[in-house]
């Protein structure tokens, strides 16, 4: 979302707030909240499909090469959507 955008969903706020909108402003600012809503679930969808779990260190700093070693299973968790 461009930072003309942001700005104008502040200054329709602060607008609405003062001295109320006109049936055009407050149509013009449900579309910018729902597209700004719609740009950070994407934004945030495609952090966590980069998001990859992997075992951590063993005791002492030492990296566990097998799940023998570590006495667990490895685990992977996959996150396959965001819900509003």
């Amino acid at each position: 979302m461009k930072k003309e955008e942001i700005d104008r969903i502040n200054y329709l706020y602060h607008k609405s707030k003062r001295e109320g909108l006109t049936a055009s402003e407050a149509a013009e600012q449900k579309r910018l909240r729902r597209a700004y809503i719609d740009d950070f679930k994407a934004s945030l969808r495609a952090e966590l499909d980069r998001i990859e779990i992997v075992d951590g260190p063993g005791p002492a700093g030492e990296t566990a090469t097998s799940a023998e070693e570590t006495g667990s299973l490895e685990e992977t968790v996959v996150v396959t959507e965001v819900r509003s």
